[in-house]
């Protein structure tokens, strides 16, 4: 086609510079336009100087030649978009031999990649159906493969080269180069998983573990969750090629053990697949006090990390322990929103003397709290809300009372908006149509009165008045702010100040309607004839001997660390009214107790701090 264009220049119908490059984009018959993107070339009109290119969504489009020679790029015929374009098939048979194409795709972007751009080109025309299955198998093989480079990071590209180094050259020349034990520990990993590839597997294992110890040792007290992974990677690489440990290594168990060490906060930030072997390494280095350990730490770690938790208690034997430690928090409703949510999405056959209207009473408990707190975690109240049949598991053995009033607290928590909890309530009347009357807005006598300590009350006035005084008129500063801003209907902050707005006012109306209810009192003329309101009763297990104390104190009063407890408790509600000396049948800590009243003292303000 050169002497075509020569001849198109001669005759003054393109410019002599631009020869050269129509000749090249003719010779590779597919270009590249930085907004049509690629092209293939049809034909080359020399009456009129122009190419007619197929571009997407642009069949046959005419193109002056001078234009083209300026905007478009060659694409050369070995490229994996010509390649694509002049016979897809044979492309497509291509796939089955990974790294033939792997190569293509690189050589085509000038000898380095990432998997998202590789995966551009190849899906869907060459690979229509799993990608991921045949990306894993194409990683597999390019690590064994001597001239490809794969890199730790998805967004990091893939590198071919034309000179081959064996697996273990490159993963040791990656755990040198890399900064941190972090990044050291993910060469690790990959070493682990190519162990059977390894020329001298002993010698990379005694390399990389005389690097990992002496950082275990400086990570050891300022990141001792990374320590502990790096400890374990360390000891599955020395296990995996058959080494003795080194001396004066440091061990999983003197980072356990060390001072200081907050261990929650700790498991939290370990690998997700790394929770159950520090669990286990834990339990190693605490043999006598890890499970009373780690059911202290139920409340304050993710579902996720309170799934793993109890697998280990429960596969240790520790089941009925686990269940008194969990009863006794779903009891008190001072279990977490996590630990309930991990409660609610595992609930079996193991805990079903713990099941019950009192779970999802706790779960109200936990998600208000939150809210009060300002935690934004809303996971339980979405997983209550999406799993139609919680709510009826829990109430289905419950008495009707029970039920009653379960469905009073649901109707007056903040938790849920007007839609969601009319949703909520809608299963209850359809499990128990007895709670109608409640839902459809009829009052009862217990919704009338409220028996609260006056500290308790005057925290709730403190609470309704920095709701009116000071949250209220703030949000409406925001609203009005946020509207000056412009078109509402993408006016983000507009929206966001409008819908605290409505949890504001719903606040402000349960909060009023629960002060109307209340009624405050010193419990000073508490008679200790039978237990009641304002009493401290001591009790005793008729099994085991066992004595608690529980002082019975208002609605609104809760200490279970001090045996505060309200009156509508289960605990509460199985002893008012009983004298010294009588038994009743009280469920703690997920059983059903006999339990004899000891005795029966006045409470006096001070015996107790309370929330």
């Amino acid at each position: 086609m050169r002497d075509e264009f020569e001849k198109l220049a001669a005759a003054g119908k393109i410019e002599g510079k631009h020869v050269a490059a129509l000749t090249t984009l003719a010779d590779a018959g597919c270009c590249q336009h930085r907004s049509w993107g690629f092209g293939r070339i049809k034909s080359v009109d020399t009456v009129f100087a122009r190419f007619a290119i197929d571009f997407p969504g642009k069949p046959g489009h005419p193109m002056d030649l001078g234009f083209a020679a300026e905007s478009l790029k060659p694409v050369p015929k070995d490229h994996i978009l010509a390649r694509k374009a002049t016979d897809l098939n044979a492309v497509r048979h291509l796939a089955a031999h990974h790294l033939d194409l792997i190569k293509i795709v690189l050589h085509s972007f000038g000898g380095k990649a990432t998997a998202d751009q590789i995966q551009s080109v190849l899906v869907p025309d060459v690979i229509a159906d799993d990608w991921k299955k045949w990306w894993e198998v194409a990683r597999r093989e390019m690590k064994k493969d001597g001239h490809f480079i794969v890199p730790l990071k998805k967004t990091e590209p893939v590198i071919f080269q034309v000179e081959e180094t064996s697996l273990q050259e490159r993963l040791l020349t990656e755990f040198r180069a890399a900064k941190g034990l972090k990044a050291r520990i993910l060469v690790v990993s990959e070493m682990l998983k190519g162990i059977p590839d390894l020329k001298d597997r002993v010698a990379a294992a005694n390399e990389v573990i005389a690097a990992l110890n002496p950082d275990i040792a400086s990570y050891q007290r300022t990141q001792p969750a990374v320590a502990l992974e790096a400890i374990f990677a360390r000891d599955e690489l020395r296990e995996a090629v058959k080494i003795a440990p080194v001396a004066d290594e440091i061990t999983a168990a003197q980072v356990w053990t060390q001072d200081g060490i907050k261990f929650a906060p700790l498991l939290e930030a370990i690998p997700t697949a790394k929770q159950h072997r520090a669990l286990e390494s834990f339990k190693i280095a605490n043999p006598e006090k890890w499970s009373e350990i780690l059911r202290a730490t139920l409340n304050y770690v993710s579902a996720k990390l309170a799934k793993e938790i109890a697998g280990i208690l429960v596969s240790n034997g520790k089941l009925a322990e686990f269940k008194e430690t969990l009863s006794k928090n779903i009891n008190q409703h001072s279990a977490s929103t996590e630990l309930l949510l991990w409660f609610a999405r595992e609930r079996n056959e193991d805990f079903v003397d713990i099941l019950g209207p009192e779970v999802f009473r706790a779960m109200l408990t936990s998600m208000e709290r939150d809210q009060f707190n300002e935690k934004r975690s809303n996971r339980l109240r979405d997983y209550i809300l999406e799993d139609q049949s919680l709510i009826v598991e829990l109430t289905a053995s419950a008495d009707i009372e029970v039920v009653k009033d379960l469905t009073r607290a649901l109707k007056l928590s903040p938790v849920f908006d007007d839609m969601d909890k009319r949703s909520l309530l809608a299963r209850l009347v359809k499990a128990h149509p007895a709670v109608q009357s409640l839902v459809s807005g009829e009052q009862t006598r217990q919704e009338a009165t409220l028996l609260v300590s006056w500290e308790s009350l005057e925290r709730r006035r403190i609470e309704y008045q920095e709701l009116v005084e000071k949250k209220i008129p703030a949000n409406s500063k925001e609203i009005a702010i946020a509207r000056s801003y412009g078109d509402l209907r993408e006016n983000h902050e507009y929206k966001a100040a409008k819908e605290m707005q409505k949890i504001l006012m719903r606040q402000k109306e349960e909060l009023e309607a629960a002060l109307n209810r209340a009624r405050g009192t010193d419990f000073s003329n508490a008679s200790t004839e039978v237990a009641g309101h304002g009493t401290v009763v001591t009790i005793t297990n008729t099994a085991s001997k066992q004595t608690e104390t529980f002082t019975i104190l208002g609605a609104w009063d809760s200490d279970p660390d001090h045996g505060i407890i309200s009156y509508l408790t289960p605990v509460a509600m199985a002893l008012l009214n009983h004298k010294v000396g009588d038994e009743v049948e009280i469920e703690m800590h997920g059983h059903k107790q006999h339990q004899r009243i000891e005795k029966i003292a006045a409470w006096k303000t001070g015996d107790a701090a309370k929330n």
